[in-house]
């Protein structure tokens, strides 16, 4: 249904995740005896939960400890990580730097060619942790670094940019050919990112394995005022959903859709499946990690842009390790650790044994479902009215805390 914003002109209603609620089931499970794997080609995870491809977030190290934890972390192969030896000085400029000051200081140190023979020493080491191997590069560089990836043993590529269409055009150089592309590789291929069910639906018949949902949402991204492109995941995600569940009563095959970015807490990621995601990948709350290469910073993918940079770094802190935030013990109260509790919580509260049937939750619009009865926590800002480091003025972060050298892989 659309509106009318004026002659001639509608615009259809799009909700975002605080504008929805979640309905409890008729019949409740015990949250410990619910299952929130999901699969990928014939990879099975049993976390759901993917920690973003932001040079703040994810590095060898804390890729191999999501692997351990039995969850997968994406290296950004365009990132420091593959640009320089000792990624963790170049991180330590990024994070010690004046607020005012990171765009150039970032487009400065993006500058650096990406050394191939990185990505593979990368890939390597992640794969000598017997632990599954996940890299991302935007469309450019796919070609080239898919084949290198796979030679290199990674288990699943990741295409990434703002925004991926199957139909690209381009005249001073040549686009990706996906479906060509897709036949090459050998081991499963997830792209995005898209919003809209046409664009999923174009992909999936491309001969995507999988499709990252969103554009802007993410902490550190600032697409949505820079271009004004965006669609709330909600809605991005209940329409690419709907492709997906189209496309595989056509073609009798399942494309896993992973909706990215834009997701706070445990509440928000419940909704995220409840509204027909098979995973989701988040970024700011594994940036709060003990493990994470920005000791609490993160900054957006498409900050390094040498001319139209859409992105940010902001700081997030540090709150916990890995473990606490993925499966507890919470120490926080507002629903940034114990993720995977938070999850199966929600399952069985609704009554869904697994993620296919927590896919058809009862959703209903509640715009006040975060401030009814809630003036308690307003007042003193705790619980879900807690204001997160990253939300506070610019002012009160042009000071970071002084980071801990460390030589990461």
């Amino acid at each position: 249904m659309a509106e009318w914003i004026g002659i001639g002109r509608r615009a259809r209603r799009c909700y975002g995740f605080d504008e929805i609620a979640l309905v409890p089931g008729t019949v409740s499970l015990n949250a410990a005896e619910v299952d929130a794997s999901w699969k990928l080609r014939d990879l099975t995870f049993r976390v759901p939960i993917i920690a973003s491809a932001m040079d703040g977030v994810v590095d060898v190290t804390f890729a191999i400890t999501m692997g351990k934890l039995g969850a997968l972390a994406v290296l950004n192969l365009d990132g420091v990580q593959c640009r320089y030896e000792n990624p963790a000085e170049a991180i330590g400029h990024i994070i010690q730097g004046d607020v005012e000051k990171t765009t150039n200081i970032v487009q400065q140190l993006y500058k650096e060619p990406i050394q191939e023979k990185l990505i593979a020493k990368r890939i390597e080491q992640i794969k000598s942790a017997n632990v599954p191997c996940a890299v991302s590069t935007i469309p450019q560089n796919a070609e080239r670094f898919g084949a290198i990836a796979q030679e290199a043993g990674a288990d699943i590529f990741v295409v990434q940019s703002t925004v991926t269409t199957a139909r690209h055009i381009a005249t001073i150089y040549k686009p990706l050919d996906f479906p060509k592309f897709f036949k090459t590789m050998r081991i499963p291929v997830i792209v995005g990112n898209c919003v809209t069910s046409e664009q999923g639906l174009e992909l999936m018949d491309a001969g995507a394995d999988a499709l990252l949902v969103g554009v802007g949402p993410g902490a550190a991204c600032t697409t949505r005022g820079v271009l004004g492109v965006g669609v709330p995941q909600v809605t991005a995600t209940v329409d690419v959903a709907s492709a997906r569940d189209f496309y595989f009563k056509k073609s009798s095959r399942y494309v896993p859709i992973i909706t990215d970015g834009g997701m706070r807490n445990g509440g928000d990621i419940c909704k995220a499946f409840a509204c027909g995601s098979d995973a989701v990948m988040v970024g700011s709350a594994f940036a709060k990690a003990k493990e994470a290469p920005g000791r609490g910073f993160h900054w957006g993918m498409a900050y390094p842009h040498s001319s139209l940079p859409r992105g940010t770094r902001i700081f997030v802190g540090t709150t916990g390790t890995l473990e606490q935030i993925l499966f507890g013990p919470a120490l926080t109260d507002d629903g940034s650790q114990n993720l995977m509790g938070a999850l199966t919580t929600c399952m069985g509260t609704v009554g869904a044994k697994d993620i296919k049937a927590f896919q058809l939750t009862e959703i209903i619009i509640a715009p006040s479902i975060q401030t009814e009865g809630k003036s308690f926590q307003q007042v003193q800002r705790v619980g879900m009215a807690r204001k997160s480091t990253a939300e506070q003025p610019a002012s009160r972060q042009k000071t970071p805390p002084k980071a801990r050298t460390a030589t990461r892989a």
